[in-house]
């Protein structure tokens, strides 16, 4: 029987990854070292961002790399550990490019750009609400600008817009997009999806950097 989860245990789950991203889960890198790691190779930063997605998306289509998070991340919210895993790999990729771009991932602006990522194309329409177009230079200060009053309503929309995703009216989609065991085909989804939620955070952050 699928287990019941509801937009505040998401959000709750955001949280907790997105600090274990920042501060960095033994034996993982944070992302800002991640985020590091690939700002020192060679190539225009728009080129390292995606060197970092790829990279990304061959361990996602691992399902042992995921299966082998399990025992490490143990999020403090009672939903599937399949869920906390990939919400983890995905916030902690987002909260990368947020940085390789120059943006402070320890702010709150930026942790909820990186959560509206994580909505895929649907983050385009969250954030288009609150005067910030994916495709355009995102600046510092556009983002100091972000009222807490606006984070609160993006926040919102995003819980409920994933909840969808990984809630129990979308169990049957979570299984077939991010399986722990689902075999090949579940694996190569779940790269697909973590594929356009890294597009999505490169083009909302990096556009016009590189």
């Amino acid at each position: 029987m699928a287990r019941k989860v509801n937009s505040s245990m998401i959000m709750k789950a955001m949280d907790w990854a997105y600090g274990k991203a920042v501060t960095g889960v033994p034996p993982l890198p944070s992302a800002q070292e991640l985020a590091e790691e690939y700002l020192a190779k060679d190539g225009a930063l728009r080129e390292k961002v995606d060197r970092l997605i790829r990279w990304q998306n061959t361990k996602c289509a691992t399902s042992g790399f995921l299966t082998g998070l399990g025992g490490i991340i143990t999020l403090p919210v009672a939903i599937p550990s399949n869920i906390s895993c990939v919400i983890f790999v995905q916030v902690r990729m987002v909260a990368a490019i947020a940085h390789m771009a120059g943006h402070d991932i320890r702010s709150d602006p930026v942790r909820t750009l990186v959560y509206a990522c994580l909505t895929g194309n649907a983050a385009k329409d969250i954030l288009k609400d609150a005067g910030i177009v994916i495709g355009k230079k995102l600046t510092e200060q556009a983002v100091k600008r972000l009222s807490r009053e606006v984070i609160t309503k993006i926040n919102q929309r995003v819980g409920f817009r994933l909840l969808t995703k990984f809630g129990e009216k979308g169990a049957i989609n979570l299984g077939r997009a991010v399986p722990l065991v689902g075999g090949l085909i579940g694996g190569t989804l779940d790269a697909v999806a973590t594929n356009l939620i890294g597009n999505v955070a490169r083009d909302a952050f990096v556009h016009d950097r590189a």
